[in-house]
């Protein structure tokens, strides 16, 4: 049977809850990604068929989208345990070494944000995951001497939100790519059913559909709110959640209809009432909103992208009519 504790993490109780107890433990309890499901199932099936580890896996797309938990369950799926490492806290090729050479044949490595691993180590990786070999140098005198150590077959599982900064013979060492896509509000709604069962909280079809309707297309937010607004309901109410009292909470944490807070209200209002709607620097706006650029370049302007709010050209970001309308602004 698969491992149910493959992920193992040191995170704060409340984060503990929300990133292990929440997290699926199987293809058929994964909510949303149909189409890298469907791959995964075959590619595992036929590595499982052959006794050999699959294929390095790299898996990116926006934060929160469940990248981790699919890793667990590819682990799981598997019956393979995993070792999770995050990529800045690598610095020296002889620690991914060592992190590999604690692995079980066959296990699974996941390396978070593997776009932050230092050069050395990135260019450590690329005989180790082609050949299954470290090549280390040592100096003897004035005599330097390349020794080859072996390693165990194991899986590499890679997750990043910037795909783009990943260096061309890395990338082209993962067997199988694929690109997680934002969720389906019924999605969502069902990803917040599940939870609640799990939270004991009670939640109405309603509740969990304004939940889904305003939680970014992320799973990870649409969790977090979740709790909110059960302590909201619990201390308001009777605990119940159903769909008036989820917009009370949303209020009360400044979320609108649409998902966005302040800081993607701010984002927007910025462009329009200081740079007349943009064409704006990323930069000039981070300076203009006291946000960091990597901040609003990964966190808030894919959603805002993907609503139609801004769009984004060679000369900068522009703000559309679309977000006059949503702020109740004129354009022009």
């Amino acid at each position: 049977m698969p491992r149910e504790n493959a992920i193992n993490t040191n995170i704060v109780p409340e984060e503990r809850e929300s990133e292990n107890n929440l997290r699926p433990k199987s293809f058929d309890m994964y909510i949303g990604q149909n189409k890298i499901k469907e791959n995964l199932r075959i590619y595992i099936k036929a590595a499982n068929d052959r006794h050999e580890p699959i294929d390095h896996i790299l898996l990116y797309g926006p934060p929160g989208l469940g990248k981790t938990t699919l890793a667990g369950i590819i682990a799981n799926e598997m019956n393979r345990n995993m070792k999770i490492v995050a990529g800045p806290s690598i610095e020296y090729p002889g620690e991914i070494l060592a992190i590999i050479k604690q692995l079980p044949k066959g296990g699974v490595l996941f390396v978070d944000e593997i776009h932050r691993l230092s050069k050395p180590v990135e260019e450590a990786l690329y005989s180790v995951m082609e050949d299954f070999a470290f090549d280390a140098v040592l100096e003897n005198g004035e005599q330097t001497i390349v020794r080859r150590i072996s390693v165990d077959p194991f899986t590499l599982i890679g997750a990043t939100t910037r795909a783009g900064l990943l260096s061309a013979p890395l990338r082209d060492r993962f067997g199988i790519v694929h690109r997680m896509e934002y969720y389906e509000p019924h999605e969502l709604a069902q990803i917040v059913s599940n939870s609640a069962v799990k939270l004991n909280a009670d939640i109405d079809r309603e509740g969990a559909l304004e939940i889904g309707r305003c939680s970014r297309g992320t799973p990870r937010i649409a969790n977090r709110i979740l709790r909110r607004v059960r302590d909201y309901a619990q201390v308001k109410y009777d605990g119940c959640i159903t769909g008036q009292i989820v917009d009370e909470a949303l209020e009360l944490l400044d979320i609108d209809n649409r998902g966005l807070d302040f800081t993607d209200r701010l984002i927007l209002g910025t462009m329009i009432s200081k740079f007349m709607g943009g064409p704006v620097g990323l930069d000039t706006l981070s300076a203009a909103i006291g946000e960091d650029p990597g901040t609003i370049e990964d966190v808030y302007e894919p959603y805002l992208v993907k609503c139609g709010f801004i769009n984004r050209t060679p000369r900068g970001r522009m703000a559309t009519d679309l977000a006059y309308k949503h702020l109740g602004l004129k354009n022009g």
